[in-house]
């Protein structure tokens, strides 16, 4: 049975209000502990990457539960609801950090309700994922799905990284945080109303959590998949960090381009978020189509190394005085990225099905919650190895917003957001060339025996 406009474009409507938070925790949370707090760059890292590995620990957890969740709702809806509550109401809670606290006690505060901000982020970002391989079984809806679901993404990727930090400039971080609050958890709820009536799977699963967990890591290509896609996260993630910095120290407009009173008026980070999501969001019909005609690993190869060839073009043309021409890069650059946020969310729930076809267990939040595994890593590790790199070449700390680099602190910002991220980014066009294409075949040829 196909799934209506309206359930395909509702399921992809949550990830708008989970995307805010993504981008909060990869963008934001560094840049405020750095820059706002004086927290030296070194130990902010550090802060930030304990946090999301916990984050990662928690992951198998909800994944356990909401498959053996029973209710009125289904296995998924509850955990989603309560869950998006969390989430808000502790990403708020993150950036009102008391007057007066010592530095530790900046970062406990900070550290504490971080901490909270990823269970709630959990509870709903796992059962969501859930849902993609119980809604359908159809490869082509599901690559509809993802286009609704990455173009909402995109939206929630301009909410996070261009309206929050615009506002924020101009009424502090926990202003601008309660401001968009409502929008999380208005999607995620809106979102559970118009999928109310699609397929689920409403059954909830007796098996215990190591046989869930042997099941899922024997699904060979669904691993490296896995391992993969943290790859591409890490080069996308050491962008995005590393994003706030260069827009103050790497692209100084010279006040006289086309778009000098949009990045006055927006601030330049702001501006960039805006180009970088209408490339995305233009680019989403453009890489379902591209899917279809070329296979969804082939389209997704093609991708990076565009992406590969855009971040060249930004390292030749940073630092910059022409905040014009480097928006116009990231409009590319959103193009390109759309291949990255859309294919592999609709490659890994069709080998969900592998796994289904050959034991009958429908064991979609254990998958989910292991998918998102390489992605959290790599968040994790990312803020953690941004801060390393640019301590070690001597990069200082302010509560000022902006002071003077060395030569060589810049210098090591500029290949953190450019030629080091394209080096990541070719190991995983490798990795699906050389190790999952063939563990696909083996996968498809064992399934029709």
């Amino acid at each position: 049975m196909s799934l209506s406009l309206k359930e395909k474009a509702g399921w992809g409507l949550a990830d708008m209000g989970i995307v805010v938070f993504v981008v909060v925790k990869q963008l934001l949370v560094l840049a405020f502990l750095t820059s706002i707090l004086g927290v030296p760059v070194g130990i902010a890292g550090a802060v930030t990457t304990f946090v999301l590995i916990f984050d990662v620990i928690t992951d198998p957890l909800i994944g356990y539960l909401s498959d053996r969740t029973k209710s009125r709702w289904g296995r998924r809806a509850p955990w989603m609801a309560v869950g998006a509550v969390i989430l808000a109401a502790a990403m708020v809670a993150l950036f009102t950090v008391p007057s007066g606290l010592s530095q530790t006690g900046n970062i406990g505060w900070v550290t504490g309700f971080f901490v909270l901000a990823t269970i709630g982020f959990t509870m709903v970002a796992i059962p969501y994922g859930a849902m993609a391989g119980e809604m359908t079984r159809d490869p082509r809806e599901r690559s509809a799905m993802t286009g609704w679901r990455m173009a909402f993404a995109s939206i929630g990727i301009l909410i996070g990284g261009a309206v929050i930090p615009g506002l924020a400039a101009g009424m502090g971080y926990a202003w601008a945080a309660l401001i968009v609050s409502p929008l999380i958890v208005g999607a995620v709820w809106l979102s559970l109303w118009l999928t109310r009536e699609t397929p689920r799977v409403s059954q909830p699963s007796s098996l215990a959590p190591l046989l869930m967990a042997r099941m899922v890591i024997g699904n060979r290509p669904f691993m490296i998949l896995v391992v993969l896609y943290g790859v591409m996260t890490m080069a996308i993630a050491l962008i995005t960090a590393g994003l706030p910095f260069a827009a103050i120290y790497l692209i100084v407009d010279s006040g006289s381009t086309a778009l000098s009173g949009a990045a006055a008026a927006l601030t330049t980070l702001s501006l960039l978020f805006a180009a970088f999501v209408v490339g995305s969001i233009l680019s989403q019909a453009v890489w379902v189509l591209i899917s279809r005609l070329m296979t969804k690993t082939g389209a997704l190869v093609l991708g990076l190394a565009l992406y590969i060839a855009l971040l060249w073009l930004l390292y030749q043309n940073l630092p910059s005085v022409d905040v014009t021409l480097i928006a116009g890069l990231f409009v590319l650059a959103g193009m390109t990225n759309g291949a990255y946020q859309q294919i592999p969310w609709a490659m890994y729930p069709d080998l969900m099905d592998v796994t289904r076809a050959e034991t009958g267990e429908a064991i979609e939040g254990a998958f989910s919650a292991l998918w998102l595994f390489g992605q959290k890593v790599a968040n994790a590790l990312a803020p953690l190895v941004l801060g390393a790199i640019l301590a070690l070449w001597g990069w200082v700390e302010t509560t000022e917003g902006r002071i003077d680099q060395t030569e060589e602190a810049l210098r090591a910002l500029h290949l953190s957001v450019t030629l080091i991220p394209a080096g990541i980014l070719a190991l995983a066009i490798l990795g699906l060339v050389a190790l999952y294409l063939p563990a696909l075949r083996r996968a498809r040829r064992h399934a029709a025996a």
